[in-house]
């Protein structure tokens, strides 16, 4: 496997960075996950927006030739590593190297830039059954509108999942349902669709977005409100939706059974939609566009 590292692209294992990165000493720098498949990228350009933005909130300053340089780079990647399937693009910029101080380094330093591709199956067997989730604290800090690599507390909640022979873990602070893992989270409660709104505590996901204006063209009854945990129980549908998930059914959660315990209509709906949306035919065909059970406006 060839990766990208500051301009060049060069086989895995001389990919190399100095001991004095501060994405290693810190985790100071931020990273984007997005999909392609068939060699296209899937919804380009609102990853690189997202991209540009934690850059700006991190004061990383990155010239706009170097983020084209990292897409075509990019591209050659899925080229050569996944030209035909499905294929998941990590990007991750970082301050750089320099003098390990905790203060920002002088501004000629400049930032790191990696990019490599890998291929990927899709969960479709996970998609079948449902996923298993169990509920954490969300303990992280108040910026998770980040998509900074400093990644701690998501790793020890999913490690909690693995644990309890769960698919995803969902973070709950003061009562209300934030997001998953690595996932946002939606529920069919009371007749409506709910997902909690953005917010710093929260990522804003790619796939939550695309999710959210398909449900307002299929006009359903849609809000962006916090679930509260007890809500999350006896909601008739959940299912969660991030980069590599697409829409995926939550089917139980802490060992409760959602709804009829199997994935529900307006999942499937959803789910059908968004691959149609992406270019996913035969998967959206295969989904079906179930009969929603929600109020339409």
């Amino acid at each position: 496997m060839r990766v990208y590292l500051n301009g060049r692209i060069v086989p895995a294992s001389e990919a190399t960075v100095p001991l004095t990165e501060r994405g290693l000493l810190f985790g100071d720098g931020i990273y984007e996950v997005t999909r392609a498949a068939g060699g296209e990228f899937i919804e380009l350009s609102r990853h690189v927006t997202r991209l540009m933005r934690n850059l700006r909130e991190l004061q990383i300053r990155v010239p706009e030739e170097r983020i084209t340089e990292l897409v075509d780079a990019s591209r050659t990647l899925i080229q050569e590593n996944a030209p035909e399937g499905d294929a998941l693009v990590y990007w991750q910029v970082t301050r750089g190297a320099a003098p390990r101080v905790h203060h920002f380094p002088p501004p000629q330093t400049l930032p790191t830039i990696f990019a490599n591709v890998t291929s990927v199956a899709l969960p479709h067997a996970m998609r079948t059954r449902g996923a298993v989730a169990i509920t954490v604290p969300d303990i992280r800090w108040a910026r998770c509108d980040i998509k900074t690599v400093n990644l701690l507390p998501n790793v020890l909640a999913k490690q909690r999942a693995v644990e309890a022979g769960a698919d995803e873990a969902i973070f709950v602070r003061d009562g209300a349902v934030i997001e998953g893992a690595s996932s946002n989270i939606f529920a069919a409660i009371d007749g409506e669709l709910r997902t909690h709104p953005a917010s710093p505590y929260m990522l804003g996901g790619i796939t939550r977005d695309v999710v959210l204006e398909l449900a307002h063209e299929a006009r359903l009854t849609v809000r962006e409100v916090p679930i509260l945990l007890d809500e999350l129980y006896r909601a008739r549908e959940a299912f969660f939706t991030s980069t590599f998930n697409d829409v995926m059914p939550i089917v139980r959660i802490d060992g409760r059974a959602i709804g009829d315990g199997q994935p529900g209509p307006t999942t499937r709906q959803l789910y059908a939609a968004f691959a149609e949306h992406i270019g996913a035919v035969p998967a959206a065909r295969a989904a079906g566009a179930a009969r929603p059970e929600l109020a339409r406006k």
